[in-house]
């Protein structure tokens, strides 16, 4: 809309209400006070509207949406939750893009991405999903027997599963004091998820992050014997080009992973941070 029209709207509503509702400056417009008493009865409607707008465009929306995510979070976090999103927005084809390594960009052909680190990727819409902890987790059958596993001292006794990077076992141990615990012993997975599976299978303690683990938790698979956990400076967010955020499929896929994860996250501060 033209500055023009904009104006001639202005002076339609004015002529309307019989008032003035700017004062003119300058070059620029303010509020009289009629005008500042109408819009803080009216800025609350305007807001309705808004979001009343961005839900219908969103059930509307349609079209290919790609997602680029790492191989773990889409195998243990997305993937098993897509049936609520693809029942609310059966016009939207999502295309799962895993990628091995992560870039600091989006590529141009992924709409949406899913990046873990610290959250400083200039030029992106940057929305924090999930935080970060740390918690050890394994087969429900290590907590029984001689060397139920009951206290993190008693981690001494066990197999510590190591992703590639082996770094986590020693902040862990670091936090807790346990310094007569050997964190070079252990397999080393190179994927996340397989960490999961060998203490699924009884291989041994694996230190999982509270977005992968949650589920194997509530499926009984996998327990936290303990619930001291390490509080990480990293997290996961959704992100893309800002300004594509309000488009109607990518806007769609944004609300609901936001909600998703927020009531998911919720249920994480519940169990352990009492």
């Amino acid at each position: 809309m033209t500055q023009a029209a904009v104006s001639h709207q202005i002076k339609s509503l004015e002529d309307f209400l019989g008032l003035k509702l700017f004062r003119r400056r300058n070059r620029s417009l303010l509020l009289t006070e009629e005008g500042q008493s109408y819009f803080q009865d009216i800025k609350e409607i305007f807001s309705q509207l808004t979001e009343a707008t961005r839900k219908l465009q969103a059930r509307s929306a349609k079209g290919a949406l790609t997602v680029s995510l790492l191989p773990s979070f889409a195998i243990q976090w997305l993937v098993p939750r897509l049936t609520s999103f693809n029942s609310a927005y059966p016009g939207i084809d999502v295309r799962i893009q895993a990628v091995d390594r992560q870039e600091d960009k989006l590529a141009d052909d992924v709409d949406v991405a899913i990046f873990y680190g610290r959250g400083n990727w200039p030029g992106l819409r940057v929305e924090k999903l999930y935080a970060e902890y740390l918690l050890p987790v394994c087969s429900p059958f290590l907590l029984t027997g001689d060397k139920a596993l009951k206290t993190p001292a008693d981690l001494a006794q066990h197999t510590l599963l190591h992703d590639a990077s082996r770094r986590d076992w020693q902040t862990y141990t670091r936090q807790l004091g346990l310094s007569h615990i050997n964190v070079q012993q252990g397999p080393i997975f190179s994927h996340s998820a397989m960490v999961l599976q060998a203490a699924i299978h009884g291989q041994g303690v694996a230190l999982a992050n509270n977005v992968m683990a949650q589920s194997e938790i509530e499926a009984g698979r996998l327990v936290c014997p303990f619930n001291d956990v390490l509080v990480s400076k990293n997290a996961f967010y959704l992100v893309c080009h800002d300004s594509q955020a309000e488009l109607g499929k990518i806007a769609a896929f944004r609300q609901w992973i936001l909600a998703k994860a927020a009531s998911e996250q919720e249920k994480f501060r519940f169990r352990y941070e009492q």
